[in-house]
């Protein structure tokens, strides 16, 4: 019994480790253990150290959020208190856990009657117990923040080591000599740090502030581990820091307008959301597929011939790109709006209900039975909305 399992194992594992499916026709991995310059060729193995480094990366940013993130936010205004408290009420309570959160007209009207209380103090009471179960604006500043520390810079050391590097600026060079390309110390430390920056991301997503496109960045956090372990085990890592490159150009932008957000800064909010829509259109539905793809797709097929791995990367690619025309139809939802309102609106996947909500409260507390605003839901404020995209 355990020597059939040793063999079923042995077998998995050959078969996960095919020269055939890694690799072009005429090269075994034997090929790419001889010597060569800088850190030689990438290993597999290399990727096992992605997971302690991914553990450091959680715990630098705790300590990024609590000693730094925070006082900032502080320094600027933001409160360090919890969500506005329902009062306590056995009926309220009962129609928000077993019926419904956003109680229509006739079930207002009819809790009005039961309860003898006026029907925007209802309103009130349901926006606030609404909120009892939302992390507050602290919370959600400090997760942007370091997101958007860890973009810009990542997004600085990538351009730096591109900018010397012969793919940049000919894309050709990622095919020419494939795959006897030997990595460079600069290229290698860029890899695995974008990898275990994911990785802390997809366990940490978890337990961070819970959004509507929870399942699109489960699936998105999958295919760019998947993009970037599998490419940089077939070394195609030249495209690989190009697409990387690419993405972290318009994450830190939208990671700036969130914090602007979240300050009440109107206008910078407005601003920086202009910009990173913008760049965001330009880079994934401009750039994207016509230099990454038309490179991987096309070129590479003249230059190295397709194999079984140019397969699936390509397909993790356009399932990369289908991700980014999903979100370019949400952000150009919230320009329209804009267009319209004359300011940003809603994030339409939002964590939380827009921020307008967060306003209303304030309303409530000055007149709780006075006030005429209708759902919070459906209100807006001027303020983007609690959250966007993440991230991606």
């Amino acid at each position: 019994m355990a020597t059939a399992a040793a063999g079923a194992l042995s077998l998995l594992w050959g078969w996960l480790w095919s020269e055939r499916f890694w690799l072009p026709q005429n090269v075994s991995w034997a090929d790419l253990e001889g010597p060569a310059d800088g850190y030689g060729y990438p290993r597999g193995q290399h990727i096992l150290s992605v997971f302690p480094l991914a553990a450091g990366i959680f715990f630098v940013r705790l300590l990024f959020e609590r000693f730094i993130a925070k006082p900032c936010a502080l320094h600027i205004g933001i409160e360090d208190n919890g969500p506005y408290q329902a009062q306590p009420n056995a009926i309220l309570e009962k129609v928000f856990i077993s019926i419904t959160k956003y109680p229509d007209k006739k079930r207002l009207e009819g809790l009005s009657k039961q309860l003898d209380w006026n029907v925007q103090k209802i309103q009130c009471w349901f926006r606030y117990r609404r909120n009892q179960d939302k992390p507050p604006t602290l919370t959600k500043f400090c997760e942007s923040m370091w997101r958007f520390t860890f973009y810009l810079f990542i997004f600085c050391y990538g351009i730096r080591f591109l900018w010397s590097s012969p793919w940049f600026w000919d894309i050709q060079q990622c095919w020419f000599n494939y795959p006897f390309q030997p990595l460079s110390g600069g290229l290698y430390y860029y890899y695995i740090m974008e990898l275990a920056f994911y990785w802390s991301l997809m366990f940490s997503q978890f337990t961070d502030i819970k959004r509507k496109d929870f399942l699109i960045m489960f699936v998105h956090h999958l295919v760019t581990i998947g993009l970037i372990s599998f490419s940089y085990i077939n070394n195609m890592v030249r495209v690989g820091t190009l697409v990387m490159c690419l993405h972290d150009v318009s994450d830190f932008l939208l990671e700036a307008a969130k914090l602007a957000n979240y300050a009440k800064y109107q206008r910078l909010c407005d601003t920086l959301f202009v910009i990173f829509s913008a760049v965001f259109m330009v880079t994934r539905l401009g750039i994207y597929p016509f230099w990454i793809l038309n490179t991987t797709l096309f070129e590479s097929w003249e230059i190295i011939g397709p194999y079984t791995s140019w397969w699936l990367l390509n397909g993790l690619l356009v399932i990369l790109q289908v991700l980014h025309v999903i979100w370019s139809y949400l952000i150009a939802r919230i320009a329209l709006k804009a267009l319209i309102r004359g300011k940003v609106s809603k994030d339409d996947r939002s964590d939380v209900e827009s921020s307008s909500e967060e306003d209303d409260m304030t309303t409530c507390t000055k007149s709780p039975c006075d006030s005429s605003s209708s759902n919070g839901a459906n209100q807006v404020n001027g303020h983007m909305g609690s959250s966007y995209w993440a991230e991606e």
